[in-house]
């Protein structure tokens, strides 16, 4: 933060410095505010918020320029200009940049040299948007995988706590904290009361996943146009499809808390299953929970020995978890013989602890890294393929 607080700094007091001898306005400090735009953490988006500022400003001032030659400055022509460069900005694609757009036109149509006030702020843009481009290039950003792979790794820690808690809570239904000593305590909660608030922590992890999903973009944008990058492809993909499975897994865990939270509303305070049964359960859960931080350690390992490590580690507690599931559907299924009612509960239980297991599994995710690198390879190419055939194009008619 602070590197790019400074870095923000002196892009943009050098783009002033730099308009002043430039440009013909005597404060050009759309320069440096449009530097402090496009100096961004990362290359790829300094690149692309250059070009849709840039983009912004000139549409702005053609559209002003315009708007000059027809009608003066009044009440009713600033709101149709107005009304105008917000329609178009939506059209030029500039995204949040569309206010800019209305902005420019405004300020360039409230001067009374409107042509070269126009391309006076055009060329300050281009200054600010160059000298930030700049900084970039030269003063290459850091690359966020390692801060991408930690909130990965957070994430699958906190599923691994929910996970646990649902083990101990359905091996031990009667565990209660520790009383009080204040002789008013409040009382424990309910069977019912501690299903509901697992599900709401599973709905909660919702949220997690769209903040690792924010820090996953950022290292992704970091890795395009990297020169200290030479597989920014194969990182991003890796990353990628490491956050889906995971986001997949959050989801099943929601479905598997609501499918307990429906238990124990039909049990009305009873215990979920038998003691002999949750015991399994909490065994299948622990190495469940085990298996997703292997996972997590595997998709974002920095180097080749590292990942195989934790890809054999991943396979162990696959074997373990799938060993527990196998004791636990057999005792489930005793449970479900004499209780018919709720077979469906029981079978729901394991469906989504099957679910997840398929998705960790090595193999699963080797189909869908290959899937992936061959969608991008595809796109690469069609764009390729457009390219040349735009030169071929531009040559024929040239």
């Amino acid at each position: 933060m602070v590197v790019q607080t400074v870095r923000s700094t002196a892009a943009a007091t050098l783009s002033y410095v730099v308009a002043l001898r430039l440009s013909a306005e005597p404060a050009p400090l759309t320069a440096p505010l449009t530097a402090l735009l496009v100096v961004q953490v990362t290359l790829y988006s300094t690149l692309t918020t250059s070009l849709r500022r840039v983009n912004s400003v000139v549409v702005g001032v053609l559209i002003a320029i315009a708007f000059s030659a027809l009608v003066g400055l009044s009440w009713w022509s600033l709101g149709l200009i107005i009304l105008a460069s917000l329609v178009v900005g939506r059209f030029v694609r500039v995204e949040e940049f569309v206010p800019e757009v209305a902005i420019s036109a405004m300020l360039v149509l409230g001067v009374t040299q409107v042509a070269d006030t126009a391309w006076d702020r055009v060329l300050e843009t281009l200054i600010g948007a160059v000298v930030g481009l700049l900084f970039n290039v030269v003063l290459v950003p850091p690359v966020w995988v390692d801060t991408a792979g930690d909130s990965i790794v957070d994430l699958a820690r906190r599923m691994r706590r929910l996970l646990l808690d649902v083990g101990e809570e359905l091996a031990d239904p009667d565990a209660r904290p520790e009383p009080a000593k204040e002789p008013e305590a409040a009382p424990p909660p309910a069977p019912v009361e501690r299903a509901a608030a697992r599900l709401h922590e599973a709905r909660r992890l919702d949220n997690d996943v769209a903040d690792v999903d924010a820090a996953l973009r950022q290292a992704e944008d970091s890795l395009r146009l990297n020169p200290r990058v030479k597989e920014g492809l194969l990182h991003r993909i890796v990353l990628r499809t490491g956050l889906d499975t995971l986001e997949i897994c959050a989801v099943v865990l929601r479905v598997l808390t609501r499918s307990l939270t429906d238990l124990a509303k039909e049990r009305r305070g009873a215990a979920l299953v038998r003691r002999e049964t949750g015991v399994a359960l909490r065994e299948t859960l622990r190495h469940l929970a085990d298996t997703l931080m292997s996972f997590a350690r595997l998709v974002t390992s920095p180097s080749s020995a590292e990942a195989e490590t934790a890809e054999g580690r991943l396979g162990e507690e696959l074997g373990a978890a799938r060993a527990a599931r196998d004791q636990a559907a057999r005792l489930l299924r005793e449970e479900a013989a004499h209780d018919p009612e709720r077979w469906q509960l029981y079978g729901a239980l394991l469906a989504e602890i099957d679910r997840v297991l398929d998705e960790l599994e090595p193999d699963h995710r080797g189909r869908r890294l290959m899937e992936e690198l061959d969608r991008h390879t595809r796109a690469r190419e069609a764009r390729r393929r457009r390219v040349t055939s735009l030169a071929a194009r531009a040559r024929r008619t040239s």
